[in-house]
């Protein structure tokens, strides 16, 4: 089963690390470690994913994993 590519990098700016779904537009998550930034983001994405499917909006399929 395909899942969303995640993205996670540094950010001097935030002074931390930032995750992020290129799929689904605007889910990130900040994080003090990259591992604290993955857990964040997964947790985002569900609430992403629940919010559409409320909304009754497309939920777009994992095009990078």
């Amino acid at each position: 089963m395909k899942d969303y590519h995640i993205n996670i990098f540094y950010s001097e700016d935030d002074a931390g690390y930032i995750a992020d779904i290129p799929d689904l537009e605007a889910c990130s998550a900040f994080g003090d470690t990259p591992e604290e930034a993955l857990k964040e983001v997964q947790i985002a994405k569900e609430a992403w994913i629940e919010a559409a499917r409320a909304e009754g909006k497309p939920i777009p399929r994992p095009q990078y994993a």
